[in-house]
């Protein structure tokens, strides 16, 4: 079992509120604390509607469902090349899931810091993070933590899990 990036969302600030920095090697100005944390949040508060009208509305086709290996409804998905972050998308979800503030326009990348951390060796994310809500260690993946993404675990206050992830539970009792 190897060390997990695991982001307490209940603790996390918005990265331009915060001096998280980040240590992606192609570009300095990357922010990919908010790239984690858009995909988090399509990932745990997308209610992934069959129609997906935020998909429709979107008139740079800047959004898609990506299958998922749970074969539910896909994750949302921004190609952030295509949007020029005009907010149909927000305006067109029937549930006000989508929120053009958490939706950061500039693209970043967050690859976890694979194969450029030593021994013992921490990200530049958590170690800059001021408000404890990033971390990286080996952890078990029960209770309120749920792997998002392979090697990103996020901390969900009490173990409530929105209702994408209780399509598996939902199968499983068919």
């Amino acid at each position: 079992m190897g060390a997990k990036l695991i982001i307490d969302l209940a603790k996390c600030k918005l990265q331009d509120e915060s001096d998280v920095q980040c240590s992606y090697k192609h570009h300095p100005e990357n922010k990919g604390v908010d790239s984690l944390l858009e995909m988090i949040r399509f990932a745990l508060i997308c209610r992934r509607c069959e129609a997906a009208p935020c998909i429709e509305a979107c008139p740079r086709r800047a959004l898609e469902k990506v299958p998922t290996e749970n074969d539910d409804a896909g994750i949302l998905k921004r190609a952030n090349m295509l949007c020029t972050g005009c907010g149909t998308c927000a305006i067109a979800c029937p549930f006000g899931t989508i929120y053009t503030d958490l939706i950061p326009f500039p693209s970043s990348v967050c690859d976890v810091c694979e194969g450029r951390l030593g021994e013992g060796e921490k990200p530049l994310c958590v170690t800059t993070c001021e408000d404890g809500s990033i971390d990286y260690k080996e952890v078990a993946v029960k209770g309120d933590l749920v792997e998002v993404f392979e090697d990103i675990v996020v901390k969900v206050s009490g173990g409530t899990l929105w209702e994408p992830f209780l399509r598996e539970k939902e199968k499983a009792k068919k």
